[in-house]
């Protein structure tokens, strides 16, 4: 397949679109083919999206070209009630559908420059704090529209080396791109360090990198076993939104980690199981306890966050090669749910409840 890179620019503006997820805010997998097993890859290697999971998969897929899109229709909705000092005078169901179609592209490149060496590309998105309330939450203070919208990209350029015929290692560079909005919070305006900047100041851009390591290592001829480690990605600040984020609009990228194992349970059927750890507490503006922390004044370095705790995500999947033409698959995704009991408030706005996925 030829790539005309003529095209690159404009696929990196498609790929900042809003996308939404079901690992908190993270995508469950990336790739068309991972999705289709409930999101596993860390030692299962399919495509050149490989490097989101794996680094050390991009050295296993050889000369490849990739593209995928999703399109992606999620249903949101938050429903208050015992509100008002329990007059429930602001009790009601508020619909966040305002916006309903979100089409989620992705890119993959690699080259195999020698047998030990391969240099390529993935390019993925992430999002899922994304929330249209056409008639405003009162709560908040609005009466017209309310929500947020947060995309963010990562272009991963992406080496590996094959230390020996069955142990692989990669790196990747991620650069990331991520850009966020946020309307109808102005309610919020007396608790904020900036109330300036705090809502209505349409999309705002953010700039950062972080490192992504990995190892795969065929043991046998049957299962493949795999370890990923991914930085905090530290992105520049939200100006225009310094009077609500914690630490004067700061918005990182959490770290992870995860391992994996792959099975070849016949020449047909592959099995396989992703583990994966998301630091979401780490990053003061998802972390911090939301209604504990408003007294300290929005933006503030303690200020309100949306209250989230680290996750664990537990991925299955498994492939059947029907015939040269068709492949089946199915797998199952849980993570526990990121959302504090406590901290509701805030996450009417980035209601990132999905707990399970079947695909």
């Amino acid at each position: 397949m030829k790539f005309s890179y003529k095209l690159f620019p404009l696929f990196i503006l498609l790929a900042a679109t809003e996308a939404s997820a079901t690992d908190g805010y993270f995508a469950h997998g990336y790739g068309v083919k991972s999705q289709g097993m409930g999101g596993v890859g860390i030692a299962l290697p399919q495509d050149a999206l490989a490097a989101a999971a794996n680094p050390a998969g991009m050295g296993l897929i050889g000369d490849r070209v990739d593209f995928g899109v999703t399109w992606f229709r999620p249903v949101r909705e938050s429903e208050l009630v015992n509100t008002a000092g329990g007059s429930k005078a602001l009790d009601g169901t508020y619909d966040a559908n305002d916006s309903q179609n979100f089409f989620i592209p992705e890119f993959g490149y690699n080259r195999q420059i020698n047998p030990n060496l391969t240099l390529g590309v993935s390019v993925y998105g992430n999002g899922g704090m994304n929330t249209d309330y056409k008639n405003g939450i009162p709560l908040f203070g609005s009466a017209g529209s309310a929500g947020v919208d947060l995309a963010q990209l990562i272009i991963a350029p992406t080496a590996t080396w094959k230390l020996t015929p069955t142990q692989t290692i990669g790196v990747s560079l991620n650069l990331a791109y991520q850009r966020f909005e946020a309307k109808g919070l102005q309610g919020f305006v007396p608790f904020s360090t900036d109330g300036a900047n705090l809502t209505n100041r349409g999309h705002d851009n953010s700039y950062g990198a972080g490192v992504h390591i990995g190892w795969i290592g065929q043991i046998n001829d049957t299962v493949t076993l795999g370890a990923t480690y991914q930085s905090r990605t530290y992105m520049s600040k939200f100006d225009k939104y310094k009077g609500l984020f914690a630490e004067q609009g700061d918005f990182d990228i959490p770290s992870t980690y995860g391992i994996g194992i792959a099975v070849k349970a016949t020449p047909a059927l592959t099995l396989a199981a992703d583990v994966q750890r998301i630091n979401y507490s780490d990053i003061a503006s998802v972390g911090n306890a939301s209604l504990a922390n408003l007294g300290n004044g929005l933006g503030s370095n303690n200020g309100a966050g949306f209250g989230w705790h680290d996750v664990t995500a537990v991925k299955l999947g498994a492939s059947y090669a029907y015939n040269q033409n068709l492949t089946v698959r199915a797998g199952y995704n849980h993570v526990n749910q990121p959302i504090r009991s406590g901290d509701t408030f805030f996450n009417i706005l980035a209601p990132g409840v999905v707990e399970d996925h079947l695909t």
